[in-house]
């Protein structure tokens, strides 16, 4: 609504500085058209959110004074980001509706902080290191805006806490999100000195950054894939059942995310997950079903020591080693990374086993062994999740 309303005033009383805003345009849709989908990195268009921020805090150009207003740099932004999302939509790749709604709403803070101010004359007497503190503390606001909102919507998504959403996307701000903030700035700063022969020369640095944080990703994403061949080759040997792992790293990140863990802790907690019964392959006869809740304790927590062994050999962060190690012990002693694995196996490991019922009667058998094996708030907190969810038993495969 916000970018309906900016298009039409815009197209109504005309466009200021028609070629400044075309420059600008061009530069926005060409960030949204590099955007790259498939990742969990919060900024994925980073050159189009440099330039959408430089033209909201743009003030002179070249020497001269600047003419638009904060509804026109609406106005660029959003026709500009929506013409850059048509080859994204049209596979079918990324959230792009949250996507550009983070962007226009950013985008208009940003304008109508800055814009007001600059048309009224307020700034005139700001120069030098003044004014480009002034720039830094608006983009310091923006950035939490945006933060905000990106909270916000995921939390509208999926209803995980709001705070620690929140938490995670104030932390990923120091990242590329700093780069960002800072590139807009120069941006600013540069076309209001030199004009927009500033903005192809500003934008190189950032589009290099962007292709190592691809790069990155791609990085990323492969380690994962590796360590989730690891984790089936408990499946292949007939130790476990198809897809086990894969469900309860599902799942224990959900419950992760009810908890409040933070992205590291929960990454940690994926990777446990998907190897908690890679010990299991030491054993010379395979427990029926990979049903390690039913052992003795003195067994299961044999079996947890060798699955720590072998992640250590892997290579895999010591911290997964450890949760795989703990996840038989009793839960007071134990991480909640270990509690969740330990929780989360013996509801999949029961549910299966229990038939029609079997969702209802793992969690109140969960709930009777909070003495001991299980911490009563995960397994509430796991309750909640598969209330969201739906109980459903869990399906091979």
């Amino acid at each position: 609504m916000l970018g309906a309303a900016a298009l039409a005033v815009t197209l109504w009383n005309g466009i200021d500085e028609r070629g400044t805003a075309l420059a600008y345009g061009i530069l926005v849709a060409v960030g949204e058209l590099t955007r790259w989908s498939g990742t969990e990195d919060r900024e994925s268009a980073p050159l189009g959110a440099a330039g959408a921020l430089s033209y909201a805090l743009l003030g002179e150009q070249a020497g001269h004074p600047g003419r638009h207003g904060a509804l026109q740099v609406v106005a660029v932004v959003s026709a500009a980001a929506l013409l850059g999302c048509v080859p994204h939509v049209a596979r079918g790749g990324g959230p792009t509706l949250d996507h550009l709604t983070r962007r226009v709403l950013t985008v208009a803070f940003a304008a109508v902080c800055f814009q007001p101010l600059y048309d009224r004359g307020r700034l005139m007497g700001w120069a030098g290191p003044s004014y480009a503190l002034l720039l830094v503390a608006l983009l310091v606001l923006t950035a939490l805006c945006d933060a905000v909102l990106a909270a916000a919507t995921a939390h509208a998504r999926t209803r995980w806490p709001f705070g620690p959403l929140l938490r995670d996307e104030l932390r990923a701000t120091l990242g590329i999100g700093s780069a960002v903030c800072a590139t807009g700035a120069v941006m600013s700063l540069a076309v209001a000195v030199v004009g927009l022969w500033a903005l192809p020369v500003f934008s190189l640095p950032l589009l290099l950054t962007q292709l190592s944080f691809r790069r990155y990703a791609a990085v990323r994403i492969t380690y994962r894939q590796t360590i989730a061949s690891l984790a089936r080759a408990t499946e292949i040997a007939g130790y476990t059942p198809a897809g086990h792992a894969r469900r309860v790293a599902a799942l224990s990140r959900a419950v992760g995310r009810e908890l409040g863990l933070s992205e590291p802790d929960l990454t940690v907690l994926e990777y446990a997950a998907l190897m908690h019964d890679i010990g299991q392959l030491s054993l010379v006869d395979p427990v029926p079903a990979g049903a390690t809740s039913a052992l003795s304790a003195e067994e299961q927590r044999r079996i947890a020591l060798l699955g720590g062994a072998v992640v250590r050999q892997t290579g895999v962060d010591a911290e997964v080693a450890v949760v795989v190690e703990r996840q038989a012990d009793p839960y007071r002693e134990q991480p909640v990374n270990a509690r969740i694995v330990r929780t989360v196996n013996a509801y999949e490991e029961l549910a299966r086993e229990a038939g029609p019922g079997g969702p209802l009667t793992a969690l109140e058998k969960l709930r009777l062994a909070t003495a001991r094996d299980h911490q009563p708030e995960v397994v509430e907190s796991l309750a909640r999740v598969l209330l969201r969810g739906g109980l459903t038993l869990p399906q091979a495969g």
